[in-house]
């Protein structure tokens, strides 16, 4: 088949430059939705007087065909397919004749590719949203589970204060959920229709673009043919969303991977979710959640190098946009291979509530020591260094804080009471972060009726 573009030429090209010119080795995902476009922009032509109704029943047909083949898997690329608007085209040709070169009437490669890949992209949004709801679910279902169990929390990966382990759970599920609505939102700016634009300069033809949009499902029509084939926000937005469910799908991997060494021992991998030593025997490997962890440098090196192509762009539409694809795809697929994995390996976790309940010692509620002075009506400032002493004193003393003794408690204030020991309880601490969003059994509740809807 002659080229699309070929007739200003007196040489073919150069193997080696075609070769490199050529996209469809990562373009052919985008086959259905450029069947779409196709069948769409057929409609409009028609109904702009450019093609007969013979000429439209033949193409739509003929796109019908070439679809099923697609669908199927049984469509037949040719050496001299550069692209996958090519790679359509040509079948259709062979297919129904010299009357497929009609199809292109008024459209470019420029807003063809453009409109196949917002199509793709809409399509995939939910896909990746299910995904994420799915893992979304595993921690939900996790924090049901988990009841009263009582865990240290951290900050600076040192021992802060006692946590419900459900509310250690939801804290993930949240960042996910900024992720689902992230996603959520980008949809509109992906919606919005190129095709019509041509080139760069827009279309010749009484094509009704509104009509157009709404029968491919877009919500708006692009305003500006220039900015319309040269915007690739939407594809540099959504590796920025992909970028950000990593490094979120990072932060549980590395905590996961922590808390199931034998150093906290909070969690243990299901023997199908881990991996062993091919040298020592004893080894059991969070292999699945290290991965997680190292393919969020691979996403966002995704999201930068596409930032780096779109920066030294001039106005509208330039080859180097065909590297727009690639990151698009393999960030879609590396989430869609672990998002399954993480959810079902952190179902079948199991949890060591005794050992999490044992890593809290009583120097964790220095805070509610600090708390339990100003109900004693002590400025808070002056309760702070209060109970840093007792912290410092029970320390050169090697004592726990609930070991002190009353008299030394009173040598440091004379505002302690016998009642201070009655501080050292973890739960009656967690129980007390009963305001919204708090770790209180209550408030752990009420964010899964928040989940829920309920």
């Amino acid at each position: 088949m002659t080229k699309l573009w070929g007739g200003r030429f007196a040489q073919s090209p150069n193997q080696l430059a075609f070769d490199l010119n050529a996209s469809i080795s990562v373009d052919k995902r985008l086959a259905i939705q450029d069947i779409d476009g196709s069948v769409a922009w057929a409609n409009a032509i028609h109904k702009a007087g450019i093609l007969s109704d013979k000429e439209h029943a033949s193409i739509s047909l003929g796109l019908d065909t070439v679809r099923k083949e697609f669908s199927s898997g049984q469509f037949s690329f040719a050496a001299s397919d550069e692209d996958i608007h090519t790679a359509v085209e040509r079948r259709l040709t062979e297919l129904i004749g010299d009357v497929a070169g009609k199809l292109h009437t008024g459209r470019s490669r420029n807003d063809q590719v453009a409109t196949d890949f917002r199509l793709w992209m809409l399509g995939t949004i939910p896909e990746l949203q299910n995904a994420l709801k799915n893992l979304q679910n595993a921690l939900v279902e996790q924090a049901e589970q988990a009841n009263e169990i009582v865990m240290p929390g951290y900050t600076h990966l040192q021992r802060a204060q006692p946590i419900l382990l459900s509310h250690w759970w939801l804290s993930h599920y949240w960042s996910l959920q900024r992720d689902v609505e992230r996603l959520q939102d980008l949809t509109k700016r992906v919606s919005v229709l190129p095709l019509g634009s041509g080139a760069l300069a827009g279309v010749p033809f009484a094509i009704d673009r509104i009509k157009l949009a709404k029968s491919l499902g877009f919500g708006e029509v692009s305003q500006n043919s220039i900015d319309a084939v040269s915007d690739r926000d939407f594809a540099a937005e959504y590796l920025f969303c992909t970028t950000m469910i990593g490094i979120h799908l990072s932060k549980l991997a590395e905590q996961i991977v922590l808390f199931t060494t034998s150093e906290f021992g909070f969690f243990e991998l299901s023997d199908s979710f881990s991996t062993g030593s091919s040298l020592m025997p004893q080894k059991k490997n969070p292999d699945v959640f290290e991965l997680t962890r190292g393919k969020a440098g691979t996403l966002l090196g995704l999201l930068t190098g596409l930032l780096v192509t779109l920066k030294g762009l001039p106005s509208t539409y330039d080859k180097d946009l065909q590297e727009d694809k690639s990151p698009v795809f393999q960030a879609t697929d590396t989430l869609l291979a672990i998002l399954p994995v993480i959810a079902e390996a952190l179902r079948t976790i199991t949890v060591k509530a005794e050992r999490m309940r044992n890593a809290i010692d009583s120097s964790m509620l220095a805070t509610d020591l600090a708390d339990y002075l100003v109900e004693k009506e002590v400025p808070f400032r002056k309760a702070h260094e209060i109970a840093g002493r007792v912290v410092r004193e029970a320390g050169e003393e090697n004592v726990s804080l609930e070991k002190m003794s009353l008299e030394a408690y009173q040598a440091i204030s004379p505002v302690f009471e016998a009642d201070v020991y009655q501080v050292f309880d973890p739960m009656k601490s967690v129980e007390k972060r009963n305001s919204i969003g708090g770790t209180s059994l209550q408030s752990v509740k009420n964010q899964i009726k928040k989940i829920k809807g309920v």
